[in-house]
This record gives structure tokens, C-alpha cells and sequence, in this order.
């Protein structure tokens, strides 16, 4: 007896944490496929010429693959519900700056979730 899929939760998601790339920026692509149908969603990045629509792409794709294996849902069911860019933390370089003080560079990082739901 093989391992039955389940109807499971309403939505499947995925999350990644300190991604090396600033909230503002990875907001800009994340508004491009909020609310879109999954396939839909995954063409829309492979055109998308910025740096975190590979990452975003990456994501959605593994939010798909774990609605697919946790439920019974196919890919071509879902759509993304919420895609939600939190800022984490920074990390600070200091560089020489004026009369030899360091001056602060920060490297602002994110957390990126994503929400999968079946369509109604």
C-alpha cells in the first residue's frame, strides 16, 4: 500500500531566510506575481531581468513541489497567494572613511515567504 495523498491544508508554502539582497529590491519582483496562477507566475520570472527573480523563481518552484508531495493539489491547480518580503538583518563592513573613522557600509538582507493556494 502506497502512501495516499491527502486534500491537507489550503495552502502550501516555502520560505527562505538571509537572502543576500536588499527588501526593496526583492519587493519590486514580488509584486509581479502576487496573486498570478502558479504557471503564469514561473514564466513571468524567466523573463524578469533582475537579480532576485532567479531566487523568487527558485522559491515558487519549491513551494510548488511541496504542495505536489504534502496534498493532492497539481501545479497547474495553484496560485501564488502572498508572497511576503520581511527585511532581516544587516551586516556592517567598515571601510576608512573621513580623518581615518570607519565608515559603515550595510549589507541588508531579507526573508522571503511564499503562499501557494488552490484555486477556488
Amino acid at each position: 500500500m502506497g502512501k495516499e495523498k491527502r486534500r491537507g491544508p489550503r495552502s502550501m508554502s516555502a520560505r527562505l531566510q538571509r537572502v543576500r539582497i536588499s527588501p526593496s529590491k526583492m519587493r519590486l519582483v514580488a509584486d509581479l506575481v502576487r496573486g498570478k496562477k502558479y504557471d503564469e507566475a514561473v514564466s513571468v520570472l524567466r523573463f524578469v531581468n533582475k537579480r532576485a527573480a532567479p531566487i523568487l523563481l527558485k522559491l515558487i518552484k519549491s513551494a510548488g513541489a511541496n504542495a505536489e508531495e504534502r496534498t493532492e493539489y497539481a501545479t497547474d491547480e495553484l496560485y501564488v497567494r502572498s508572497v511576503c518580503v520581511d527585511g532581516a538583518g544587516s551586516f556592517v563592513r567598515r571601510r576608512p572613511g573621513f580623518r581615518g573613522r570607519p565608515a559603515l557600509i550595510r549589507k541588508q538582507m531579507s526573508h522571503v515567504t511564499v503562499e501557494l493556494a488552490p484555486t477556488e
